[in-house]
């Protein structure tokens, strides 16, 4: 095992209401076949009282704000005080927590949200799951198909995951944060409370309480305060 890229080292589990989709599970790519599944059988326990069922296998929260040039298809479930823009597409089996931004042409695929995550700009997010108070700059992307079509594989230093799926986007940890127009390549792993430099190309995994600089330099933020 990777503790590095457990669900248990990058999630609070707390701040999700699909915190059980985890249980028994070690790594968030384990999740990914799962989630449209997990939605449909959730999305028929909840309150009619609370929530609006505006087509088949669409659970909106009553108090969510959605833009008329928003699209939903389900499976799809979106918590209670969150926002999706005008543009948004949200293409199926998306579990979309509170008080998030689903914002202009943002477009989510098979994903889960935690909390308060924010995806305001022209964002893709594919097969990823992001993690509480996780943050796309404006035209970031994660992307999640290899060039060559084969599964991807997730890599820490020298050690190398297989993942046995050809789609896996990326993996944001709490509080980490991706600058405008990045591209976060297939298999990725963010750390919680990790930064990414504006125009990255991100591959592999950044470690918790990084900032991953321009070229691909990781430096850790203790010592990046220290060399301003």
């Amino acid at each position: 095992m990777i503790e590095e890229i457990t669900i248990q080292k990058l999630y609070d589990l707390s701040e999700t209401q699909a915190a059980d989709i985890f249980s028994g599970h070690t790594y968030p790519f384990e999740i990914l076949p799962l989630i449209g599944d997990y939605i449909l059988k959730k999305g028929s326990s909840l309150s009619m009282d609370e929530y609006n069922l505006p087509e088949e296998n669409v659970w909106i929260h009553k108090s969510v704000s959605v833009a008329e040039s928003a699209v939903i298809k389900g499976p799809c479930i979106i918590e209670e005080g969150t926002e999706v823009r005008p543009g948004a597409f949200i293409r199926g089996n998306a579990y979309i927590g509170k008080n998030c931004v689903v914002g202009n042409s943002t477009e989510l695929k098979n994903v889960i949200l935690f909390n308060n995550v924010q995806v305001p700009h022209y964002n893709y997010v594919g097969d990823s799951i992001l993690g509480y108070k996780s943050h796309l700059g404006a035209g970031a992307i994660t992307s999640n198909v290899k060039a060559d079509n084969k599964d991807v594989v997730i890599r820490v230093g020298f050690k190398n995951i297989e993942t046995g799926r050809r789609k896996v986007g990326a993996f944001m940890g709490d509080k980490s944060d991706v600058g405008c127009n990045s591209v976060l390549n297939p298999g990725v792993v963010i750390g919680r409370n990790s930064n990414i430099y504006p125009v990255s190309c991100v591959r592999g995994y950044v470690p918790e309480d990084s900032i991953y600089k321009t070229g691909g330099i990781i430096v850790k933020k203790e010592i990046y305060k220290e060399q301003i």
